[in-house]
């Protein structure tokens, strides 16, 4: 079974689980890759991976001593990754995101220095969301950087309420057109709850 044809079976099955009917564009790839420092990422979290459309890009990118753990609660999804992308660097989980701190800890990882995350936070258990969010907080090496990519502004509050920096951005290329936030953990606390937001950057022409 193709990739397309896949995702798209998961989607009318699961709709609340996947975000869009068709995987990321390579727009939204690119612009979302950008925030990371090839240099220094060895541990990167990926949640909700699907066909792989991320994790392939992510793998292409990742230096050889770097370890890439995708999660995902879809079982389609887990053997689907596990049968078409063959690398010693990836880790497949089956399971939540809230489960994140033990699943790296199983593999001899302590810190993520990126957490990659599609999932649709405003269809979630409120309860799951809060915990999943706190747990990505809670596992991101201290310059670490949590990246999600929406198709609408609602997780921006909970973002906010969890993260110390919260950054907007917005790929138009997309179908659908995406949110992005790139989010910054709070230094010197673990579990922190809303901190003073930055200063707002200037929107472009096409968030306007």
């Amino acid at each position: 079974m193709s990739s397309l044809l896949l995702f798209s079976r998961n989607f009318l099955k699961h709709p609340r689980m996947l975000g869009s009917v068709i995987p990321s564009s390579r727009f939204l790839v690119n612009r979302l890759l950008r925030q990371v420092d090839w240099a220094r990422a060895r541990t990167i979290v990926e949640y909700g991976p699907g066909v792989g459309t991320i994790t392939s890009h992510l793998l292409r990118r990742l230096g050889p001593d770097g370890r890439l753990v995708a999660i995902d609660t879809n079982r389609d999804f887990v053997s689907h990754l596990g049968r078409t992308l063959r690398d010693p660097r990836l880790h497949v989980v089956e399971g939540s995101a809230a489960d994140t701190a033990t699943v790296l800890a199983e593999r001899g990882l302590a810190r993520a220095d990126y957490v990659i995350s599609g999932i649709p936070y405003t269809t979630m258990d409120p309860a799951v969301r809060d915990r999943i969010l706190r747990t990505t907080h809670d596992v991101l090496h201290t310059e670490g950087m949590f990246l999600v990519y929406q198709f609408t502004r609602a997780v921006q509050p909970f973002l906010h309420e969890v993260f110390a920096q919260v950054q907007a951005d917005f790929e138009p290329r997309n179908i659908m057109p995406a949110r992005l936030y790139y989010c910054r953990r709070h230094a010197e606390r673990r579990g922190t709850g809303r901190q003073r937001e930055p200063r707002p950057r200037a929107r472009t022409g096409s968030e306007r």
